[in-house]
């Protein structure tokens, strides 16, 4: 297998994409706990996915995707409270919620052949 970027991974360029669109929906949001627990979810999903790629040994690799799926997956529940609290309107949050889930999906897919 030759050397990939992980610039050329479509599921790093979406990961990148939502953290950009979560920092802007978050842009006027005065519970800065909230708000900076989820940009910082955000940003390590696409981060986790970069650092894997960058490392020389495949159970690194699956490692670090699982742990990207991990901050997906604790985005999601952010993004859940946020809706419930006020922060979010109900279209933002499924938009993003759908995303991270496509997002999950694409994680699992990259990890499951190189598990074997």
């Amino acid at each position: 297998m030759g050397y990939c970027s992980f610039e050329e991974l479509e599921v790093w360029k979406r990961a990148c994409r939502l953290a950009v669109e979560v920092y802007e929906v978050l842009r006027g949001c005065r519970d800065y706990g909230l708000r900076d627990q989820m940009t910082r979810a955000a940003v390590s999903v696409a981060s986790n996915i970069a650092e894997g790629a960058e490392r020389d040994s495949r159970a690194e690799y699956i490692r670090f995707i699982h742990i990207a799926k991990g901050s997906a997956a604790e985005l999601r529940t952010q993004i859940y409270i946020a809706q419930r609290i006020g922060v979010l309107d109900p279209a933002t949050q499924a938009r993003l919620t759908q995303e991270l889930k496509e997002i999950s999906a694409m994680l699992h897919s990259l990890a499951k052949p190189l598990k074997t």
